[in-house]
């Protein structure tokens, strides 16, 4: 029989699989026409830059985690193993938050230097709950796996949607996965990511009103970021029968 605990985290679970499954609607479609009309107004070489970034530290991801890893968590309850999970989040938004203020009253030209800190910021807070509920990123097809977070979180809705399929069958996929890890597709990942926070960050370069915008803006995009996380290894737990039904 399943505890309290975990019956709410199934019922959690199944209406965060419903939300990433659902067609787009008309105002995703419509974001998405947005981001594309501002994402013409933005200078290139911008664009040019913030794709570096996304390369290099896409690329540290796969190939550094054994420098900043945490050890995984072992024999541990759910419940014990998502209250620090809870913690992390919390920690990571209110890190995320500050450094999103302070690069956001500096206007334009911090605000770029904003892109790679707060990138940093997720993707540990990634290692971290993967560590939590006892899964250790220095073999690189849990790497993968958080990379594939990371796009589920941060994606247009139908992007969205394929990527959940990916993981659901996670157990396969990662089986099929490349020996060389040069093979692992970041462009599109790259690529989604930007598109999806340019139309929030953009008003974080403009003086004055950008502190307060990047400091809500960064606190909610970790805050996606550690929903996502969660009911990605509740699914996975799910399918691997730790998880009682």
């Amino acid at each position: 029989m399943p505890s309290p605990y975990e019956t709410q985290v199934m019922y959690e679970l199944r209406r965060w699989q419903y939300e990433v499954q659902r067609e787009p609607s008309f105002f995703n479609d419509l974001a998405h026409k947005t981001q594309v009309k501002i994402n013409s107004f933005i200078p290139e070489k911008v664009h040019r830059a913030i794709t570096a970034t996304m390369k290099q530290m896409i690329r540290g991801v796969l190939f550094g985690a054994e420098y900043i890893s945490q050890k995984p968590l072992e024999q541990a309850p759910l419940e014990v193993r998502e209250a620090q999970v809870r913690g992390q989040i919390k920690y990571y938004q209110q890190a995320a938050a500050a450094e999103g203020g302070v690069t956001g009253a500096g206007g334009i030209f911090l605000g770029l230097v904003d892109f790679p800190l707060l990138l940093s910021l997720k993707l540990k807070l990634l290692y971290d709950i993967a560590a939590s509920y006892g899964y250790d990123v220095r073999d690189y097809r849990e790497r993968v796996y958080l990379l594939h977070i990371f796009e589920l979180a941060f994606s247009s809705q139908q992007h969205r949607r394929n990527v959940y399929r990916h993981l659901a069958d996670w157990e396969t996929q990662k089986e099929l996965l490349p020996e060389d890890i040069n093979a692992f597709d970041w462009r599109s990942l790259q690529q989604e990511y930007r598109d999806y926070i340019d139309l929030a960050k953009m008003a974080q370069l403009i003086p004055v009103i950008g502190a307060p915008i990047g400091a809500v803006v960064n606190y909610r995009l970790v805050t996606k970021l550690g929903e996502a996380a969660m009911n990605a290894y509740r699914m996975r737990w799910k399918e691997q029968g730790y998880l009682l039904q």
